[in-house]
């Protein structure tokens, strides 16, 4: 069967060497042949926030398309409930506690060498104007989304150069390109990260590693349920009327970015329901 990135590149052919999958999208089309890991050398890659929705998806997409995926979350049964599940490996891991991510790096090297990271741990917290901010919601954001991307990438960062072939994905936002009344937390971290994550495009150039932002708009998971603190009535609205994306849908996308050639490098993909337009405007039924 295809991989996941094949089926995502509109790929029907493809055949099975003793180093890798070799796949060709439709004749015509003219691009060079695309390559993904085997389960002969399922390199590593790193999810975080791996525990549910789009780090969960993307450690079954990767896993589908030859990666070992490492998951790293602070619900480590269900973690590990996915990890036995894809063939891959859980560890405990809080992005917002420094010490938890330096055991959790050396985890990682401990399975062998790192070419791939996903940071997709993060989040938001609560809906308040500026006059009304929530100092503790905006500290937790900022250490989920910022610090935590920083603290994960600069610990792996060093093995993903040395394997001479490496990936930073980051998961970050249509939150990071733009702005929505009373979401102001939010869309500064957002922000805040996505800039963490364009400096380092720059700051890699010359080493062997590629960097994707993907920026996705309304995805149906657990984000809105966190962010109204449970409130599954409040959150379930947030998608009512519109076909909004799934973790899937960016999983798939993730998996595509990665199956890419190594010259190849995807800076930025924002991907939106077709129902909405940006962080403010839907078309609901």
């Amino acid at each position: 069967m295809p991989s996941v990135a094949a089926l995502a590149a509109g790929i029907t052919d493809h055949s099975l060497g003793n180093d890798q999958i070799a796949v060709r999208p439709k004749a015509g089309l003219g691009w060079p042949a695309v390559t993904s890991p085997t389960s002969a050398t399922r390199p590593l890659v790193v999810v975080t926030g791996a525990s549910s929705g789009i780090g969960a998806a993307t450690a079954r997409a990767l896993a589908a398309d030859g990666w070992h995926p490492v998951l790293g979350a602070r619900r480590l049964e269900r973690v590990q409930a996915i990890a036995d599940e894809v063939g891959g490996t859980a560890l405990p891991l809080d992005v917002t506690d420094a010490s938890s991510v330096e055991e959790f790096a050396r985890g990682v090297r401990e399975l062998g060498t790192v070419r791939g990271l996903v940071n997709n741990a993060g989040g938001a917290k609560g809906t308040e104007k500026v006059i009304d901010a929530d100092e503790e919601h905006w500290r937790w954001m900022w250490e989920s989304n910022v610090l935590g991307t920083v603290r994960v990438t600069k610990a792996l960062l060093p093995d993903l150069i040395a394997s001479g072939d490496g990936h930073v994905v980051t998961i970050t936002s249509i939150a990071g390109l733009e702005v929505y009344d009373g979401g102001s937390g939010y869309t500064a971290a957002k922000h805040a990260e996505g800039a963490l994550h364009r400096t380092l495009r720059g700051e890699l150039l010359g080493e062997p590693v590629r960097v994707t932002e993907i920026a996705p708009g309304a995805v149906e998971t657990e984000f809105a349920l966190v962010r109204f603190d449970g409130d599954q009535e409040r959150a379930d609205k947030v998608y009512q009327g519109i076909t909004p994306l799934t973790a899937d849908d960016v999983a798939a996308t993730v998996a595509f970015v990665m199956s890419r050639p190594s010259h190849v490098n995807i800076d930025t993909i924002v991907l939106k329901p077709r129902d909405q337009a940006s962080g403010m405007r839907f078309h609901r039924t």
